[in-house]
């Protein structure tokens, strides 16, 4: 075990600083393999702390054990778990010393082994360390008990063969040793009584790090520490919520900066680094399968779905950029813009006020700019970028089936089904249950909570959700009032102040109230969320989900119900909302009976809703990178600042990994639920910003490098965990698929201005040779300034007759004044016609293409059927081998048992 000079020495030094203290080793056995626990008992005060130092610099020389070893005292047994805590000096001290002991003990009695760390040894002189290693033995039975698949033999699939576009994405290409870094096998679940069919050339390396720290916390979180109160406690997880131990997690397997040295096994961590972790390589593919084999298939999953996505929106970002660039080099021809600009026809049109007795009468062509930038967003490539991305987000849908199920088969998880940990028992549950039912699957009681006992705390969960909801409704509400009562306030000043006639030909009284209330709503929304999402967790805790798996959906529920409603309402209000109900002069509707509803600018409201949309997806983007980089490393930073106090030397690999950020059972949760509202901004609104996608497509490359950056360097290793797909999310991603060719049709409709130009351009254009001239004409009705009630008239009388305003009603010299004319109900119809038949078009093809492309590739078929019968075969072979040699002399019962075998495999290979 130790070196017996280490003794000498440690014991030598002990006497020179305080004969009170007494280093002994203790050796217990735990099934057939020994385990050591090194214990150091303080009796009276410490010793002095040069000495101390001293001790503990010879100690890990003796050693000769590196700051980065990840194995016990004996450089064999590797570290799989590591549990720490830190002296309490409260009054329930004796509690959690009594829990750790139980559970030391326990933990013991299921075979694993452990290793202590006196506080002493620690870098801030507070904190034990208690490392677990996980025999042979224990690994065996569990694996097993897991149902994790393991090799039996070197498959002979070939990988799929380089196409004719792979030579041109050559750069982006990863080393084939870092992208394959082990061969594929042919698998089968782990049976300890089978171990000869199993490729085991190592026991030492034979089970990843992964599956041995997925086996360890499989077993912690079901060891008992006691009975309390008369129930049994047991579980990691709830001595960890008590704090009678402060944290546990699994070990990194080296520095991320450079290299493990021998006797440590190959550093997966640096590789990570090296190959994904950096910015540099923001345009190399990622190196999927050592993600999986380093964390888990579970996170494993989310870096290639979030891949997936942003290949996928390279495409859409590409046709966006072109629509883009279309309005962009046709703003000079747009006839609509360049009658606004004309001082002849703009400058000449005189408009309604904006608002009541403060607000002036203004000219059109005031709107000079603002017209020639709708024009970017508002042309005639709206109405096909709008069909095109509905049927991008139907075939991004249908390919990531594809590559899931292609997913499936590579990473072995055909026949997964869900994990045993999700539908594990919370202990929150058990603690609250009175009641316990017999569950008909395992004939087993089981804590059970009647239905009148959730009753309240449902109401309570249903109530502070409404509520959430309904606070963020009025902030938006507060929101569209600071606008109507401060667009007067800008309108005055600007018209009063003769030295912002310059700035007033690009921003106008509309824009600049556009800007600063987009700017408002974007911090009003991240206050709130702040808020909600330390309150979604607490109701959710308060529901007493049963299970891990129903914690998460409830919880996946509010926050994505919550962040739809606090992300995306203004948008809506935009789109939908404002300028559909305003009246006309002299009959305006008001809200609150005191501000006036808001109008569109002349051009449309689509240029607003395409400034509410970018601040708050910019925002949204640039805040939640900036947090999620700078968070964990201030914290991690400040952590090591109080920490350290000695010499680099004596910072131990699992101190290093303590002074890091835990990743927690939601780290994941949050970067789906990011990922998830972002889609909902490419797709529900990017019928009026087409650069969508591509702001999308930037902060995604920089989002897997971020992603990965502090995954690998600022958190501690999460515990591998399986899934098989992206869960609930997909589910969410097809409800918003659809729901964006709705609000995508009804923005070109409604908010748009094609429909009415379309109109237009086919039935009331007088003039051949340029159907559009006289179109801003035609889309102004015209108002009488005498009809003005008196309390909405400008203050200051004018020389004008008549104002325009944009509406179809009657003039004021016709018997209906102001009663809408047909034209109106022209384009109305034309507006509802284009609605109907886009989502009849768009969701055909979504059919079309869900009936045309597999679930699953048909090569990905033929590999899974070529893998199963060749598993049989192997399985079949070893039990005919182990049969013959069970049976010895006896012909005839063997030849017998053959047939039986012979017969059983040609069914198997009959029903692939």
């Amino acid at each position: 075990m130790g070196d017996p000079n280490l003794l000498e020495v440690l014991t030598e030094e002990g006497e020179h600083a305080d004969k009170h203290i007494d280093y002994s080793f203790q050796m217990s056995e735990s099934l057939s393999s020994r385990e050591t626990s090194f214990l150091i008992n303080e009796e009276t005060m410490p010793a002095k702390r040069f000495n101390l130092f001293l001790r503990r610099r010879l100690m890990f020389q003796k050693n000769q054990q590196s700051k980065d070893s990840i194995f016990f005292r004996d450089g064999i047994r590797q570290i799989d778990f590591v549990l720490s805590y830190a002296d309490d000096i409260k009054k329930d001290a004796e509690l959690k010393a009594e829990r750790r002991k139980e559970f030391e003990k326990n933990l013991r009695k299921t075979g694993l082994e452990l290793e202590i760390e006196d506080k002493r040894d620690s870098e801030d002189g507070r904190t034990y360390f208690v490392k677990i290693h996980a025999p042979w033995e224990v690994l065996v039975t569990y694996a097993e008990v897991l149902g994790i698949k393991m090799p039996i033999k070197e498959s002979d699939i070939p990988r799929p063969t380089h196409t004719p576009m792979s030579y041109v994405l050559g750069p982006v290409r990863l080393p084939t040793s870092v992208k394959y870094p082990h061969p594929e096998y042919f698998t089968a679940q782990f049976s300890r009584h089978r171990q000869e069919l199993f490729l085991i050339e190592d026991q030492a390396t034979f089970f990843p790090s992964s599956s041995r720290n997925r086996i360890v916390y499989y077993i912690l979180s079901r060891c008992p520490f006691g009975i309390e109160d008369g129930k049994k406690r047991f579980g990691i997880e709830r001595l960890l919520n008590s704090n009678t131990y402060s944290s546990a997690y699994p070990l990194h397997d080296g520095q991320y900066w450079k290299p493990s040295e021998p006797p440590n096994p190959t550093n997966e961590r640096y590789i990570l680094h090296q190959n994904w972790a950096r910015f540099s390589y923001f345009y190399k593919e990622q190196p999927l399968d050592l993600i999986k084999n380093y964390y888990g298939e579970k996170i494993g999953i989310y870096f290639v779905f979030l891949g997936f996505y942003t290949e996928m929106l390279s495409f859409a970002a590409v046709v966006g950029l072109a629509c883009f660039i279309y309005g962009l080099l046709s703003m000079e021809d747009n006839t609509s813009s360049t009658e606004i600009c004309d001082p002849e026809i703009g400058g000449q049109m005189i408009m309604c006020p904006l608002c009541d007795q403060v607000c002036d009468y203004w000219r059109l062509n005031s709107t000079c700019l603002a017209s020639k930038f709708s024009h970017l967003f508002d042309n005639e490539s709206t109405v096909f970028f709008a069909i095109f991305m509905g049927i991008w987000v139907t075939l991004f849908l249908e390919f990531w089936k594809q590559r899931q199920a292609r997913l499936e088969y590579e990473w072995d998880l055909v026949d997964f089904e869900e994990e045993q940990q999700q539908l594990q028992l919370r202990p929150e549950f058990e603690a609250m249950c009175k009641h316990r039912k017999l569950n008909p699957v395992t004939k087993e009681m089981e804590p059970y909570m009647p239905l009148y006992a959730r009753i309240p705390w449902y109401f309570l969960s249903g109530a502070t959700v409404t509520l959430w909801m309904s606070l963020v409704v009025t902030s938006m509400v507060a929101v569209i009032v600071y606008r109507l009562s401060v667009f007067a306030t800008f309108a005055s000043f600007m018209e009063s102040d003769a030295s912002l006639k310059q700035v007033k030909s690009f921003l106008t009284p509309q824009i600049t109230t556009s800007l600063t209330g987009s700017c408002l709503n974007f911090i009003v929304i991240l206050i709130l969320n702040f808020f909600y999402e330390k309150i979604s967790a607490w109701i959710t805790k308060m529901e007493i989900p049963r299970t891990y798996q129903e914690y998460e959906s409830s919880l996946t529920l509010k926050m994505f119900l919550f962040q739809f409603v606090n992300f995306y309402s203004s948008c809506f209000y935009v789109a939908f909302f404002k300028g559909k109900f305003v009246g006309y002069p002299g009959k305006y509707t008001y809200l609150f009976d005191e501000w006036r509803s808001e109008e569109c600018d002349p051009g449309g409201c689509l240029i607003e809703l395409t400034t509410q949309l970018t601040i708050i997806m910019t925002g949204k983007q640039i805040f939640g990178n900036i947090k999620e980089a700078i968070y964990p490393l201030a914290l991690n930073w400040w952590r090591r600042r109080k920490a350290r106090t000695n010499s680099e030397k004596l910072y131990s690999r699992w101190e290093q990994d303590h002074d890091l950020e835990s990743f927690g059972p939601l780290g994941l949760f949050y970067e789906y639920l990011e990922t998830v509202i972002q889609f909902g901004f490419v797709t529900l609104f990017v019928a009026s910003f087409p650069l969508a996608p591509l702001l999308a497509l930037i902060n995604n490359i920089v989002e897997i490098r971020v992603d990965a950056w502090k995954l690998t360097t600022q958190y501690r290793r999460t515990v591998a965990s399986k899934a098989h797909s992206i869960g609930v999310w997909q589910d969410i991603l097809y409800g918003m698929a659809v729901l964006s060719v709705a609000t995508n049709a009804f923005i070109v409709a409604f908010t748009s201005d094609i429909i009415p130009r379309l109109v237009y351009y086919y039935a009331y254009s007088t003039n051949a040779t340029q159907p559009m001239t006289g179109y801003v004409n035609n889309s102004l009705s015209v108002f009488l300034i005498a009809d003005f009630p008196n309390h909405t008239a400008p203050s200051e009388k004018r020389d004008f007759i008549t104002c325009r305003y944009r509406d179809y009603r009657y003039p004021p010299d016709d018997e209906n004044k102001y009663f809408h004319n047909m034209q109106f109900w022209h384009v109305l119809a034309a507006k509802m016609t284009f609605i109907i038949v886009m989502e009849h078009v768009v969701f055909l093809v979504k059919f079309l293409l869900a009936w045309m492309i597999p679930d699953v590739p048909k090569d990905v078929v033929e590999r899974i059927k070529r893998e199963k019968l060749m598993t049989i075969k192997i399985l079949h072979d070893f039990e005919l081998n182990k049969l013959k040699e069970n049976l010895g002399i006896n012909s005839n019962e063997f030849a017998k048992h053959v047939m039986i075998e012979e017969n059983k495999a040609q069914l198997a290979k009959s029903t692939i």
